[in-house]
């Protein structure tokens, strides 16, 4: 099985804040000259649910080398961040570690979300500026949820903690055994107090607000899509976000990240970066 992370360029780590939240940060100005004629705005990737900041580790050599430079955090408890308590670990907890991370940054950055990391960026990028948002298949809104509900019958029933998904052996239609065997590796659990905020089937008394007349930066969405219903939210977040919208058809949630067809992914957000 290939580690992607120990694949990426050499890079520098830190340790910030009370909680000992690990950062990783790629020098974009160490690409060619040719490549850093224009002035960049730094990136901040946030992980989602169950994961880190290994979970972008096929992006970054690739916004690196285009000069780019890279924040990559970790939540509270996520990799190799200290760890905690996950039964007290709450949203507006990890609302905190983004906001101690983008005081890291020299100027504002880009905000780069997936999944949970998605609905957590649309909320600080209502209060304060960035240069950018992207989310990456993102938890949806209490306002997209009430437009589009999932059905009753995918409800999970909450504990006081939710384990590591459980990821079959076998490849999925994006996603190869090795990318999958990739994530078992590091897959953890997850505060049930931060689902039950954000998350519709974890018994979400209606998700996370968004006022998107709060959110003034450039936007991008982009969406897994599996069905019209799918790209239906998709189109929604984006209409909320006042952003530019890119649906996936046959991907799946993790293979937008890890998968076979991730390029495709990163050659949107460049395109649109680049505009």
């Amino acid at each position: 099985m290939i580690d992607f992370t120990q694949l990426l360029p050499e890079h520098e780590v830190k340790t910030i804040g009370k909680h000992d939240l690990y950062l990783e940060i790629f020098d974009g100005e160490t690409a060619p000259l040719s490549v850093n004629s224009v002035k960049r705005p730094p990136l901040l990737f946030v992980h989602g649910a169950y994961t880190g900041s290994w979970m972008w580790s096929k992006y970054i050599p690739h916004f690196v080398e285009q000069g780019w430079t890279c924040y990559v955090m970790n939540l509270r408890s996520h990799y190799k961040s200290r760890v905690m308590d996950m039964t007290k670990i709450t949203f507006d907890d990890y609302l905190e570690d983004i906001r101690e991370v983008l005081a890291e940054c020299d100027e504002p950055p880009v905000l780069i979300g997936f999944s949970m990391g998605g609905i957590l960026s649309q909320k600080i990028a209502e209060a304060i500026a960035l240069a950018g948002l992207i989310v990456i298949d993102s938890s949806l809104s209490r306002e997209v949820l009430e437009l589009m509900p999932y059905p009753e019958s995918d409800r999970i029933t909450p504990d006081i903690i939710i384990p590591p998904p459980a990821r079959e052996e076998h490849s999925s239609i994006d996603e190869t055994a090795e990318d999958i065997a990739f994530q078992r590796k590091y897959l953890q659990m997850e505060s049930m107090k931060a689902f039950l905020t954000f998350s519709a089937a974890f018994g979400s008394s209606g998700g996370v607000s968004i006022d998107g007349e709060l959110i003034t930066c450039p936007s991008l969405v982009i969406k897994a899509v599996d069905s019209n219903d799918e790209e239906q939210r998709g189109q929604l977040t984006a209409q909320q976000l006042g952003a530019e919208y890119a649906g996936l058809w046959n991907t799946t949630h993790t293979g937008l990240l890890v998968g076979q067809r991730y390029m495709e992914v990163v050659e949107i957000i460049l395109k649109w970066l680049y505009k």
